[in-house]
């Protein structure tokens, strides 16, 4: 299912933006594009969205731009260090019997006499996940209400399915009898007898064949099945997808057991709207 989301923030340290874009998968992939401050947090944020979304290709971009100063590095000076290089120096020019005197910037060059210090970056990574859940939230009520687009078209065609359901249990009577009738009249043609018994044989074998109250049965059955997947308060696109399936093979049977136009002409009326929720269904998580 499409969806998208994009939520930005100022704070202390500097600003955040979360972009979320999902597209149509069979299955669940999270993509996630953060700077380097937030890659320890990528996992949980996969775990996060994973609350939010099912189904779906999701693409997640964060973005971060500090402050000036906000959040940024300082150096410190390594005392125990600098403390350490002095004495020594004091030591050397004592055994040196030389009044050398140490000059602060030579001390400062010594590796590790200056460090840096690196920002605690908690409070940063959680600004990223709680600014990740507001968008999620907008995310997801931007698919649900695509959802329920999908909800609506898939019921209208319910609905179509439902009446050319009812529309060929209302030939089929006729149907029957139009046969028997067009069998009488072939055999009429004929220049030997026929049983009377075979007759009845034959209009029943024919009528065995062309019956399709077992396919009707299955196909509102479905239908009452879809309309009650579609209330439900959970993803629900594999069941669907089944579901499609299971149609397309009613209406494959319907119309190659058909003998009449009409039920010929139901039969491909039938396998358009299958059709039609079908592409819908590929959008339902």
């Amino acid at each position: 299912m499409t969806g998208f989301a994009r939520v930005e923030r100022q704070f202390e340290f500097g600003r955040l933006s979360w972009e979320l874009r999902t597209v149509n998968h069979r299955y669940l992939e999270i993509s996630i594009r953060s700077p380097e401050e937030f890659r320890a947090r990528e996992a949980a944020m996969r775990e996060r969205l994973g609350h939010f979304v099912s189904r779906g290709k999701l693409d997640a971009t964060l973005r971060y731009q500090p402050s000036k100063g906000g959040h940024a590095s300082q150096l410190a000076l390594n005392t125990d260090l600098a403390s350490s290089l002095l004495r020594l120096q004091r030591e050397l020019s004592d055994l040196a019997d030389a009044g050398m005197t140490a000059q602060p910037m030579d001390i400062l060059r010594w590796p590790g006499v200056v460090e840096e210090v690196l920002p605690d970056p908690e409070p940063l990574q959680q600004a990223a996940m709680a600014l990740l859940d507001e968008a999620a939230a907008e995310l997801r009520n931007s698919r649900e209400r695509e959802g329920a687009a999908i909800a609506g078209a898939l019921s209208e065609r319910l609905e179509g399915i439902s009446r050319w359901s009812a529309e060929i249990r209302g030939w089929l009577p006729g149907i029957r009898e139009a046969l028997r009738a067009r069998l009488l009249e072939r055999i009429g043609d004929l220049q030997q007898p026929l049983d009377p018994g075979r007759l009845e044989q034959e209009v029943a074998f024919l009528a065995q064949k062309m019956d399709v109250d077992e396919e009707l049965d299955r196909l509102d059955a479905h239908v009452e099945e879809s309309q009650g997947v579609l209330e439900r308060d959970e993803p629900v696109g594999r069941r669907l997808d089944f579901l499609m399936q299971e149609f397309n093979r009613e209406s494959n049977t319907l119309g190659s057991k058909s003998v009449d136009v009409r039920t010929s002409q139901a039969a491909v009326e039938l396998k358009v709207l299958i059709e039609q929720m079908r592409e819908q269904v590929q959008n339902v998580e």
